[in-house]
């Protein structure tokens, strides 16, 4: 079984922790990705100092040894990269999938031991542990082969988050609009009105006997129209002439 190292207190650069991702050569960017996709892995690249360095590299040259075959390289080159402030940057992956099979997914733990959130985001800058596997190989890269021993990422704890920052692409416009907050807020608490030095004043009548309701009007009694007498033409002929 691999051997299992943890690589303490490191500065979290680029990490790709919370799900597979590959890299899109077209937009020269990591993209998440299905974990059976082609190159698809978790990662996380680290900056340690040269203490950490060189106990990380003796430990991949004592599982390097142990593991060596004949006709590999004898001796395991130094695979991190100094910086010009004399600190060392490494990095260690886990593929998606290994012959069809999905991973695991690497833990992350924050610092008091215990499982972060599902979706949970690594910042670079952000001070881990960072436990591996050492994995000493022999692989043909085109023409050559190469023989080393690769960190296999298994899990992330975080000892200083560094929150996630947005990037704001624009610069300060001299002159230009510049948002205040609204004075008048509808859903603001506002004081009690102070309470008035006029006895009167703070007296409330309850009193309804004096308010007096407005008069109802009355509606209007509608007369019926005349009956019509009964009776024929004639008859109302005659009746006109009578009253000559």
């Amino acid at each position: 079984m691999a051997e299992t190292y943890i690589i303490e207190r490191v500065e979290a650069l680029w990490p790709k922790v919370d799900r597979t991702y590959v890299f899109n050569s077209k937009v020269r960017r990591s993209e998440p990705c299905d974990a059976r996709d082609q190159n698809a892995a978790y990662s996380i690249a680290f900056r340690m100092d040269g203490a950490t360095a060189k106990a990380l590299f003796n430990v991949m040259k004592q599982t390097y040894a142990a593991n060596r075959n004949e006709d590999w390289d004898e001796k395991l080159a130094n695979p991190f990269v100094k910086d010009d402030n004399g600190m060392y940057t490494h990095k260690a992956n886990l593929k998606g999938a290994y012959n069809g099979e999905t991973t695991t997914k690497p833990l992350e733990i924050d610092s008091s031991g215990e499982m972060l959130p599902k979706g949970f985001q690594l910042t670079t800058g952000s001070t881990v542990n960072v436990a591996v596997q050492l994995i000493p190989y022999r692989m043909k890269l085109g023409k050559t082969w190469e023989s080393g021993v690769s960190l296999r990422l298994k899990a992330v704890q975080v000892i200083k988050y560094v929150p996630m920052e947005v990037r704001n692409p624009f610069g300060k416009v001299e002159g230009g609009f510049v948002y205040e907050a609204p004075i008048d807020n509808p859903f603001a608490k506002k004081a009690a009105p102070a309470k008035s030095n006029n006895v009167l004043a703070d007296v409330v009548d309850n009193d309804d006997d004096d308010f007096d309701e407005p008069p109802k009007k009355k509606a209007a009694k509608k007369t019926a129209p005349p009956k019509k007498s009964g009776g024929d033409l004639n008859d109302l002929v005659e009746e006109y002439f009578d009253d000559e």
